[in-house]
């Protein structure tokens, strides 16, 4: 069994659609970012890849390449699953909190879960996704940034145990 964590934040800006966990979400502003800046998949990314130690997001999607410019995070969180299979690895869960103050995001927690889960090519029910503020501090307590931080657990599942 391995664990990773991830962690990613984004600033909010105008003229950009809001999108956390695959859904879009009704706001005046969205996350900048070079892909669709999701900040939730892009933790998730980070938590897995590291519970595998195959690196980070950046490291197998870079903002450098032109390939991934406004590219939607769920697809780059199914790449992610195919590299964690094919590393021989299964996913066992994933628990993961967004933090904003704005917008509410509680009933959008079980569809960003049901996208995450199908990206993934997982149970629901092994998929966690909670809300939380910052209780007003910093840029995302003042609803300048939205950010996300994501716990993965990996068994060896096809890879020789020993």
């Amino acid at each position: 069994m391995r664990i990773g964590i991830g962690y990613d934040i984004h600033c909010l800006v105008p003229e950009r659609q809001l999108v956390l966990g695959g859904v879009s979400i009704p706001h005046d502003r969205g996350l900048d970012g070079h892909s669709d800046a999701d900040v939730l998949a892009h933790a998730i990314c980070d938590a897995l890849l590291g519970a595998a130690a195959l690196g980070d997001i950046g490291t197998h999607f870079p903002d450098s390449d032109p390939a991934y410019k406004d590219i939607s995070s769920m697809l780059l969180l199914r790449k992610t699953g195919t590299i964690i299979e094919q590393a021989g690895w299964r996913i066992v869960n994933i628990d993961s909190t967004v933090i904003a103050e704005v917008p509410k995001l509680s009933p959008y927690r079980f569809p960003m879960r049901d996208h995450i889960a199908a990206a993934l090519v997982i149970d629901p029910a092994t998929v966690s996704v909670k809300a939380s503020t910052a209780e007003g501090l910093g840029p995302i307590g003042n609803g300048d940034a939205i950010a996300a931080n994501a716990v993965a657990l990996l068994d060896a599942g096809i890879r020789e145990k020993g």
